[in-house]
């Protein structure tokens, strides 16, 4: 379980740490960085999944995602992210090449990375770290030898892990960090993927813009809490029941059967407040939950009357799998509060703040020397 995220010098997030708990809602008015804490926290996951800066990249590269306002003094320029989590923690230090020396001047570079066991970082509990292209391993005599192979220097030295028997902390790490969902793009525009036919198979994980709802959807109702599902439905629209159409060659579509109308309607009638709601119960229900789930906004879309449901849905989630929610939706945020970590963001200049916190306070965390 992770049980902090710190981030420093990412767009607004100058100096941020924030602790997390089995169910977290980060909320906070328009513009207060919420966007740029979740931003950050994909951008983390997508570096130790796949060991690649591409999401930086995405984004416009190191330049545009720096924080903009001052520096403290004559701090390099560097960006900064780590978690601190029950078996393995970690961080990443980010900076800009050395001029006229690399062909991608604007690509970032790993000036350095540490992963340790448990929570606090101490030279006795590192597990590797990396230094330039330098990476160094706990060995079986306990001390830090240096690695074999050698990362590029745009790229995470997880990215040239390809033996668990090498560096099985790192290996047992990434692995762990694949089966991490982001959901912030589902889509229910009317071309949107869970609109269309698919065929119903066995599907535990919803993709990441809705595709494959008919089959996640079944797989919920036929091995997974079916009930759970239904009354959530129940509650948000009026006693109506979700299903699946499916003809005899396996091929089906998601529907909504009210109780005053007497055929279903199929996701292609359905509004975007329904489909919406139909995909995050989906998702929230997995017959295999994540190790980390986090939502972006579910609230979009929906009537605020159907979001004690979706609290229900989130809540119940977090009783299998650790769920981080950014909203600005008031109902959401309170309905979710009594069980949560509640973390309030608010701007003061160009720098995202938690109200109250000076900058020495909040949770313990040290960055690993460059």
């Amino acid at each position: 379980m992770l049980r902090l995220i710190a981030v420093e010098n990412y767009r607004s997030l100058r100096d941020l740490v924030v602790e997390l708990g089995d169910l977290t809602v980060v909320t906070g008015p328009n513009g207060s960085g919420k966007s740029n804490l979740y931003r950050a926290l994909r951008l983390l996951a997508s570096i130790v999944r796949d060991g690649a800066l591409r999401t930086l990249a995405a984004e416009g590269g190191l330049r545009s995602a720096l924080y903009a306002g001052e520096r403290r003094g004559q701090e390099p320029v560097a960006l900064r992210l780590g978690f601190a989590a029950d078996e393995l923690s970690y961080a990443i230090d980010l900076g800009m090449p050395q001029p006229g020396v690399s062909p991608f001047p604007l690509d970032p570079e790993v000036k350095g990375e540490t992963v340790w066991f448990g929570e606090t970082l101490r030279p006795s509990t590192i597990a590797a770290d990396r230094r330039s292209l330098r990476v160094r391993l706990r060995a079986a005599d306990g001390d830090l030898a240096i690695a074999p192979w050698k990362p590029q220097p745009t790229e995470s030295m997880l990215a040239t892990l390809a033996d668990p028997d090498t560096a099985p902390e790192l290996y047992a790490m990434r692995e762990r960090a694949r089966g991490w969902r982001f959901f912030d793009a589902l889509r229910v525009d009317p071309d949107a993927p869970a609109r269309r036919p698919a065929p119903v198979t066995y599907t535990p994980v919803l993709d990441g813009d809705g595709g494959g709802l008919p089959g996640a959807l079944a797989t919920v109702l036929r091995v997974g809490d079916a009930e759970a599902l239904q009354r959530a439905v129940s509650r948000a629209f009026d006693g109506a029941r979700a299903t699946v159409l499916e003809d005899d060659r396996g091929i089906g579509v998601v529907a909504l059967q009210q109780t005053s109308v007497k055929r279903p309607f199929d996701a292609s009638e359905l509004s975007d407040g329904t489909l919406r709601f139909l995909l995050l119960a989906t998702a929230l229900l997995s017959p295999r939950p994540p190790g980390l789930l986090v939502l972006n906004e579910p609230e979009a879309s929906l009537h605020p009357s159907v979001l004690p449901a979706l609290a229900d849905l989130v809540t119940r989630a977090a009783e299998s799998t650790q769920v981080v929610v950014i909203s600005h939706a008031a109902p959401l945020v309170d309905a979710l509060s009594g069980s949560a970590v509640r973390i309030e963001l608010e701007r003061a200049g160009a720098a995202t703040t938690i109200p109250g916190r000076l900058r020495f306070d909040g949770p313990r965390w040290s960055w690993p020397s460059r």
